[in-house]
């Protein structure tokens, strides 16, 4: 089952009172795909929204919707004709199908969330977070698409409009906007699932930070080694390091047996321990003999 469906059925569950159904089958009914005088037509690839629409219409009209067919994409299609039925729906949700808009009267009773489930069972889609975060809505009219950014705006969450074709797409991709709204329709379990996976995309991404920055630091201690020993063994070459300190000459020894170890590690090995500071000042030393002598042509 697809996140999206995982959210519809979690959510259809809780659409179990008369003020919930009747607030649910609005937002189903207003967001059709069409709704017009002479048709209302609307679709789902959810088999369970399929068996709850029939059940709404039963609770609201006091019939069963039976006018349902699978298409060959394997969503179920709804299409009323019956003009008495269409009169009943726009006269009980008071629907102007020239100009839908939101009614608020017909949300009553802390049922918005059930209004928004029903407008999300029939335009709205969410994409598995362990993929991206994005839910939207994909609404016919610009004026449910605003009038369903403010019900979003009523808890806190907005989201970006934007044109695509003839629709207008209601979009949200800020994961807690997308927690909020799944959590206000009454999809908690789906909320935390969100939750969850954004936990192990931390811990993955901390992981790769910590791997990240070891290497990084890893290949420093390697290529500075790298450039002592070589300025090392520049002047082991042509005697000038027996010319330099005692101290520094402890230092380059131990390069020169340990190359892998740090600075920090060289310098606990001293006779005299010294901080890592003392240590690459002795080598910084060493660098200024090996470049002198690089500038007058020793290789």
């Amino acid at each position: 089952m697809s996140f999206a469906n995982q959210v519809r059925d979690e959510v259809r569950k809780t659409i179990n009172d008369r003020d919930k159904k009747f607030a649910c089958l609005y937002g189903i009914l207003l967001y059709a795909r069409i709704f017009t005088e002479q048709q209302i037509c609307f679709q789902t690839e959810s088999s369970e929204v399929a068996a709850l629409v029939p059940e709404l219409f039963k609770s609201v009209f006091g019939e069963k919707l039976v006018c349902a067919e699978k298409t060959e994409s394997g969503s179920v299609s709804f299409a009323i004709t019956d003009s008495k039925l269409i009169g009943d729906i726009c006269s009980t949700y008071k629907i102007d199908p020239a100009c839908r808009e939101v009614n608020l009267r017909n949300i009553v009773n802390n049922s918005t969330g059930a209004f928004l489930a029903g407008a999300f069972f029939i335009c709205g889609s969410v994409i598995d977070p362990n993929k991206e975060y994005h839910l939207e809505f994909v609404v016919p009219t610009e004026l449910l698409c605003s009038d369903l950014n403010a019900v979003l705006g009523s808890f806190g969450v907005s989201g970006r409009i934007i044109q695509r074709k003839k629709s207008y797409i209601l979009y949200l991709k800020d994961s807690e906007c997308i927690e909020d709204t799944l959590t206000f329709m009454g999809a908690q379990q789906c909320t935390m699932d969100i939750m969850n996976v954004k936990i192990r995309k931390d811990m993955r991404n901390k992981a790769n930070r910590l791997r990240n920055c070891d290497e990084a630091n890893i290949n420093k201690v390697v290529n500075a080694a790298m450039r002592q020993t070589e300025d090392i063994l520049l002047l082991i070459k042509y005697n000038e390091l027996e010319n330099l300190s005692p101290q520094i000459r402890e230092v380059a020894k131990i390069r020169i047996e340990n190359p892998e170890l740090s600075l920090k590690e060289i310098g606990e090995l001293l006779t005299v321990p010294i901080g890592r500071s003392g240590v690459n000042h002795r080598f910084k030393k060493i660098a200024a003999v090996a470049k002198e002598l690089r500038e007058n042509g020793c290789k």
